[in-house]
């Protein structure tokens, strides 16, 4: 198949350098580079974040959390309200 595909100017010249090094064609040169580059990304593992137990008080119960919000919420409110008096 024929592509025209435009390379920077180190790029090109690091091809002919290989090509010239291996005594293949820049073609040659060229579809190995591209085909070691594609080659490349197959083996790539996908990133795992590793867990940790967040070491949480018994009893506490994270699922209500919002209720838990308001709860302290409310207290605060009324420990100020009282600091008024």
């Amino acid at each position: 198949m024929r592509t025209t595909v435009t390379l920077d100017a180190d790029v090109a010249a690091r091809l002919k350098e290989t090509a010239r090094a291996r005594g293949v064609s820049f073609k040659e040169a060229l579809n190995s580079a591209v085909r070691a580059g594609l080659a490349a990304g197959r083996g790539a593992q996908p990133y795992h974040t590793p867990s940790r137990a967040l070491g949480l008080r018994p009893g506490l119960d994270l699922d209500k959390a919002l209720h838990l919000a308001d709860s302290i919420e409310d207290t605060e409110i009324l420990r100020k309200l009282e600091l008024r008096k």
